[in-house]
């Protein structure tokens, strides 16, 4: 079964992805605050992370270098999705453990796209 983590504050995004991935076939799981969130998702370990980078309480940088500094996060692809697209926050991303990085607004086309080859390149875990 294929679980997409989505840790967003912007109910209408986080709606717009739901469907997005359910229409897929996918498991949604969803959180938002970035506060506990790499724990929340720690302990789900879904098959993909799709990772504001402005979330109340903890950055989605942060939260990303908590998951990947765990050994059940190390392997788990992390999707950025924000609007912060400048360079300076690419670089962060990259830093972070972010697979990934995508500015709002999206094509949904395109964020679908990325999600699929990111779990098809994603290392097999039991």
């Amino acid at each position: 079964m294929t679980v997409i983590s989505i840790v967003e504050d912007e109910p209408f995004i986080i709606e717009a992805l739901r469907y997005l991935f359910e229409l897929e076939g996918w498991d949604v799981h969803t959180l938002e605050d970035g506060a506990g969130a790499a724990d929340a998702l720690l302990e789900k370990r879904p098959s993909l992370i799709v990772l504001d980078y402005m979330l109340p309480n903890k950055s989605g940088v942060t939260v990303a270098r908590e998951v990947r500094s765990h050994p059940l996060g190390e392997t788990i692809p992390i999707l950025m999705l924000t609007a912060k697209g400048q360079s300076k926050d690419r670089h962060m991303a990259h830093l972070s453990g972010v697979t990934h990085f995508m500015t709002k607004p999206f094509a949904n086309a395109e964020l679908v796209a990325a999600v699929k080859t990111l779990l098809e390149t994603a290392p097999k875990t039991d």
